[in-house]
């Protein structure tokens, strides 16, 4: 559990009895009723304890005595502190659906939240590879797979792996390889918060704990080694690759959330007719298509990579780790910045992979409504953004080749 966590918790269990109630109740009414999302539900809850813990420091002991003053002194307490204006204005989102909710349910006289004003956040426009880099970075893992594949070939017996004869397929991991998975567990919410994600399809996927190995699974495939940790040692490196190869193409080829992706199932494609069904933000189900590289990528792993990762504790997963379990988020975030960074490009991130696929859609002529479609998007404005980032675009090359510029 981070500092943040338990200082959240201990503010929480310190409130008098009846704000606590509300916390726990309105982090139900989040996940139940609102079907938002437990990252939303945690972000909202910690929000409010401090801004209860706030109002008890001012002399608040009851919840009716929350009012405005009390809201604006907290947030004017935040901005000291060095909070962005992005925090600030969720901060103050937070307040107000608390307010609303609260006043509904009769904990609060009036919604004294509705006219809390907050901060527009400068909205950056978002970091997007060329359609070059993006090529490049899509193209990493064949490289990979070929020197994998030429070094395994021209290599001398690595002495750093277990002494194994011909044919046997039980060798261990070397011993320079070091476990990396990182200590501590996940941190459970408070009081109701519940997890208002499907248990089914695209729920969040548990983390699997072999996941951390796929980096030393890369690196002793693209040294040249002939074994991998925990695996047969001709299977692993090439089923890694083949993984990631097509990790990369669904993420910038449908421009889905790499949570979405990574909690992807085997039948949720539809190879037919090129389309993964998706359950995005909300639990709102959508189609989204994918190309001939992303079908090509799928063949391979579902043919030679997917068998050879596969577990009892696999399911019906279609990304898997190192161990046979889902592929964590955290893992699939690591295997884009380091194929990034391995290509000499830019730092990239899924969600960076995620703005690219947008921006290139629209330079080429896809229409903003069904860009919004793709992406998922509840508001048109969210979509927006890539209009700017492409008049910026121009603006830039524009800037650079003409000479009356």
């Amino acid at each position: 559990m981070t500092d943040q966590r338990r200082g959240t918790r201990a503010a929480h269990e310190a409130l008098p009895a009846p704000m606590r109630e509300a916390v726990d109740d309105f982090a139900d009414h989040l996940a139940r009723v609102r079907n938002r999302s437990t990252h939303t539900v945690r972000a909202y809850v910690t929000d409010l304890v401090s801004l209860l813990d706030h109002a008890v420091r001012m002399g608040c002991v009851d919840l009716s005595e929350l009012d405005l003053t009390v809201l604006r002194s907290w947030l004017a307490r935040q901005r000291t502190m060095g909070a962005a204006r992005t925090s600030l204005a969720r901060r103050a989102a937070a307040a107000r659906t608390f307010s609303a909710w609260a006043h509904r349910a009769g904990l609060l006289p009036a919604d004294v939240g509705a006219p809390l004003a907050s901060p527009k956040a400068h909205r950056e426009l978002p970091t997007v590879l060329r359609a070059d880099q993006a090529a490049a970075l899509m193209d990493a893992p064949d490289l990979s797979l070929t020197r994998t594949r030429t070094d395994a070939g021209n290599a001398a017996p690595a002495t750093n792996l277990v002494d194994t004869q011909p044919g046997d397929r039980n060798a261990g991991p070397g011993a320079d390889q070091v476990d990396t998975r990182p200590s501590g567990g996940t941190a459970t919410p408070i009081g109701k918060q519940a997890d208002s994600r499907p248990a089914g399809r695209n729920a969040r996927p548990p983390r699997d704990e072999g996941d951390a190995q796929d980096a030393s699974a890369r690196t002793a495939a693209t040294a040249g080694r002939a074994t991998a940790p925990g695996r047969d040692g001709d299977d692993e490196p090439d089923a890694v690759l083949l993984r990631d190869r097509l990790l990369l193409e669904l993420l910038y080829g449908t421009g889905v959330r790499i949570s979405e992706a990574c909690g992807l199932d085997v039948t949720d494609v539809d190879q037919a007719r090129r389309v993964v069904r998706v359950l995005g933000k909300g639990g709102r189900e959508r189609a989204v298509p994918y190309g001939v590289p992303a079908q090509r990528a799928l063949d391979a792993w579902l043919a030679c990579g997917r068998p050879a990762l596969a577990a009892p504790r696999s399911g019906h997963a279609l990304l898997l780790g190192a161990r046979g379990g889902r592929l964590n988020p955290t893992t699939a975030r690591r295997i884009v910045a380091g194929y990034a960074e391995a290509a000499g490009l830019p730092r990239v991130t899924p969600h960076g992979l995620r703005h690219s696929a947008a921006t290139h859609l629209l330079e080429g002529g896809a229409d903003l409504r069904a860009v919004q479609e793709l992406l998922g998007h509840s508001s048109l404005a969210s979509t927006q953004i890539y209009t700017h980032v492409s008049v910026e675009r121009l603006r830039a090359a524009y800037r650079q080749a003409h000479p009356r510029a």
